[in-house]
């Protein structure tokens, strides 16, 4: 544990004034096993796309919750061929049939279909891995305005602690869309219809000009993350000393 934390804090301090390619590369480089998990949502090709420059070898794991829009779907693979993506894995919960076999556990109790649907799955993936590459950025919501390019995540089962990667989280709204526009690279579908955030389609609403981008996620809900980046109800450490 305590040398992942020196390795994290090291890699803070030696990438804080670089950009997501230096981190993206450094990760690779000194992460044994390392992959990136990808939505193939509203923001995700610009994080897929610099990753390809790194290397298309990086595996990429993409949850399908049976619940999202298929738009997503379809971008997914239309993406993965554009950027050549070489190991692109799709994951899916074996315990919907059991758990929510009338597909309406949403309606009643979103952290659970999160848990059941996401959550589990990616976690039981990440299982041989050492770390993982995320989209996450500081601007989308309260609990990732503290976020740093290394963290230290500590898997609920007992498993060694992994290093979670953020390459994107100086990054703002603008930083994505000029980078987007720049390489001309295929926005998903949705965004164009009022969906700057894009989860599952019964838990995502449109925005309205002048909204939070995040604000169709989970609306009139106080929820703003899916589970995916909590351990033990909390957000993983960054384990930055300096």
């Amino acid at each position: 544990m305590r040398a992942v934390e020196e390795k994290v804090a090291r890699l803070n301090a030696d990438l804080r004034h670089h950009g997501a390619t230096d981190v993206i590369r450094r990760a690779y480089a000194e992460i044994e096993n390392l992959t990136l998990v990808s939505s193939f949502g509203a923001e995700s090709v610009a994080l897929l796309h610099l990753a390809s420059m790194v290397s298309r070898d990086i595996p990429v794991l993409f949850i399908d919750t049976e619940m999202l829009f298929a738009e997503t779907l379809v971008y997914q693979q239309e993406l993965s061929e554009r950027l050549g993506l070489r190991k692109v894995t799709t994951l899916r919960s074996e315990e919907i049939a059991a758990q929510d076999p009338d597909g309406t556990l949403h309606q009643y109790d979103t952290d659970a279909c999160c848990a059941l649907r996401k959550t589990r799955p990616l976690q039981n993936a990440l299982a041989g891995y050492d770390g993982w590459i995320t989209g996450r950025k500081r601007f989308q919501s309260g609990s990732r305005a503290a976020l740093e390019f290394f963290e230290v995540e500590i898997p609920d089962d007992g498993a060694a602690p992994r290093i979670k990667v953020n390459p994107l989280a100086y990054w703002a709204t603008s930083d994505v869309a000029d980078y987007i526009t720049e390489n001309r690279l295929p926005r998903h579908p949705l965004v164009a219809k009022g969906y700057p955030s894009i989860g599952c389609a019964p838990c995502t609403s449109p925005v309205a000009p002048g909204e939070d981008p995040r604000a169709g996620r989970w609306r009139d809900q106080n929820k703003e993350e899916c589970g995916i980046h909590f351990v033990n109800g909390k957000v993983v450490r960054t384990g930055d000393k300096s």
